[in-house]
């Protein structure tokens, strides 16, 4: 057993929906073992425990917060190459740069060094859960599941199913993306902490035959995950109305092959109805908020609260869904800091003016754990969950650290971190336990520890 003291946040509750739910330890302790939480709360209340059994403690002066790791919801890997690429809108975008982008695949070392390369970005950044898409060959997901059970991460992720309209060379069919998606299955699925996502791209590039196998591969498979695009885009939305004639929206069309229900994750979901998000609602499903892509694509406006507005109408105990996402490549950063500065400012578009730093911080932490139906396993310090977690710099910058200077309670301190701190920001991040991840405060260099030490050496591959 070991412990963490120093300043630590974490949730006991949902603040879109209750109060006083962020919970602060101005002085507190964490004790670990086995790479799981075994006790949090104030260091008083466990000091005893500590002296009587010799438990080491590493400790953190006020320069630093302890928080639970970050979770991105909605992330493509094989795009990191292709960040900051100047496009139009979604579907221009994806054949401009993203289609082609994603043929190099086909090249399993250089799918392999991608996946390093994010990963190691991840630990950078805090992130230790992401729900990740790859490409089209079964390769791509078979390296990335190999490089974070290294890791010991907790990942989903699974092969992207596409039978039309994209290059040929992206094509598969609809028993070829079956029979794929069910050897990575039976190979990688509750393997260490990883997590299989059947992954469909998004409905204009499925068939009906297609979206049929989806749905038979998750009725075999019900632990699975399934991850796919929703309502991102107005011209796509129309584009789905023709293809889909028969269905009544967007949403219908995934919900017609039996696709909306727990474990569904909806990346975007921008413009949907309210038809449509009283049945997201009903089926227990999770959306998931990428405001820095929806923003940078020019696709519109989450509307946070508009969910949580209609759930209180409804008056039925329904789940908390809305998860947060980087969405990798459109999105501009890995850091989960830099997206809450997003977030923030899309809800201060939408006149949505109350979004504080307790509202924030709950989405990529406990938030996003229980749109995925993991907070039983990530998002909190409570007993029995995973040691995910990172130290964040509260100083990480001459600017910040002036800042600081002049705040008044823990409230505004994690504010000015959410709207001025990106990856710079993040100490040191820990794994199960395990400190993976470490900035020097002096030479500002980030160095990969213990069984993340092979990442020292991966460089961004030309191709």
């Amino acid at each position: 057993m070991k412990a963490i003291r120093g300043q630590i946040i974490s949730y006991k509750g949902n603040p879109f929906l209750e109060k006083n739910t962020l919970v602060y330890e101005k002085d507190g302790i964490i004790l670990i073992e086995n790479g799981k939480i075994k006790g949090f709360g104030s260091y008083k209340s466990f000091q005893k425990q500590i002296d009587e059994n010799n438990i080491p403690v590493t400790l953190y002066s006020n320069r630093y917060i302890i928080s639970p790791g970050f979770i991105d919801a909605h992330v493509h890997y094989p795009q990191i190459s292709m960040i900051a690429a100047y496009g139009k809108k979604l579907v221009d975008w994806l054949n401009k740069y993203t289609f082609i982008t994603e043929q190099k695949f086909e090249n399993m070392i250089y799918a392999r060094n991608t996946a390093q390369f994010f990963l190691r970005e991840c630990l950078r950044a805090g992130t230790t859960t992401s729900f990740v898409y790859s490409t089209v060959h079964p390769h791509s997901t078979d390296v990335l599941f190999e490089e974070a059970f290294k890791l010991n991460m907790r990942l989903g992720s699974g092969k992207i199913m596409m039978d039309r309209n994209a290059p040929e060379r992206l094509i598969d069919t609809a028993q070829k993306s079956y029979d794929d998606s069910k050897a990575l299955i039976q190979k990688w699925q509750n393997k260490g902490r990883l997590m299989y996502c059947i992954t469909p791209r998004f409905a204009p590039t499925s068939t009906e035959e297609q979206l049929q196998v989806v749905g038979t591969l998750w009725k075999e498979f019900p632990e699975c995950y399934m991850q796919t695009h929703l309502s991102e885009n107005i011209d796509e939305i129309k584009w789905v109305n023709q293809l889909f004639p028969n269905r009544k929206n967007y949403l219908d069309v995934y919900d017609h092959y039996d696709l909306v229900k727990p474990k569904s994750v909806f990346g975007h979901a921008i413009h949907l109805s309210d038809q449509e998000i009283n049945r997201v609602l009903e089926a227990g499903v999770a959306l998931v908020h990428c405001p820095s892509s929806n923003s940078f694509l020019g696709s519109g406006l989450f509307v946070l609260n508009k969910s949580y507005a209609l759930r209180d109408s409804l008056k039925k105990d329904l789940r908390k869904y809305v998860a947060l996402g980087t969405d990798l490549g459109a999105g501009t950063s890995f850091s989960l800091l830099k997206t809450l500065d997003a977030v923030y400012k899309t809800a201060m578009l939408n006149n949505i003016n109350n979004l504080n730093a307790e509202h924030a911080y709950f989405l990529p932490t406990l938030g996003s754990a229980q749109s995925l139906y993991l907070e039983d396993k990530i998002g909190s310090f409570e007993n029995g969950k995973e040691a995910d977690f990172i130290v964040i710099d509260l100083e990480s910058t001459p600017f910040i650290k002036f800042r600081m200077n002049h705040i008044k309670d823990i409230y505004e301190a994690l504010f000015v971190q959410m709207i001025l701190a990106d990856d710079r920001a993040i100490y040191e991040t820990y794994i199960a336990g395990e400190c993976l991840y470490r900035l020097e405060p002096e030479s500002r260099v980030g160095i990969f520890l213990g069984k993340a030490k092979y990442l020292n050496e991966i460089k961004a591959m030309k191709y």
